[in-house]
């Protein structure tokens, strides 16, 4: 019983350590591709906030944009 229970741990981990592995090649990947759309003029920092805001549910976003314009209404921002 017990060889059979280290062997299904021992599977389980080589999965996770599989996909830690992939999940690292995918940041790479994204990270390449903000460095190329760095080179042709695009702002990174720009980016990463509009696929932030694209991943938000819509009436998420507009609580967070009229939270924030509150905000700045509030320290003058305009």
């Amino acid at each position: 019983m017990a060889d059979a229970t280290d062997d299904r741990l021992r599977l389980l981990i080589e999965r996770i350590e599989r996909l830690e592995e992939e999940k690292k090649g995918i940041a790479d990947d994204i990270r390449d591709v903000y460095a190329e759309a760095k080179a042709v003029g695009y702002d990174p920092k720009i980016m990463r906030q509009v696929v932030r805001l694209r991943k938000m549910k819509p009436d998420d976003r507009n609580e967070m944009e009229m939270v924030l314009d509150t905000y700045k209404a509030a320290l003058g921002l305009g």
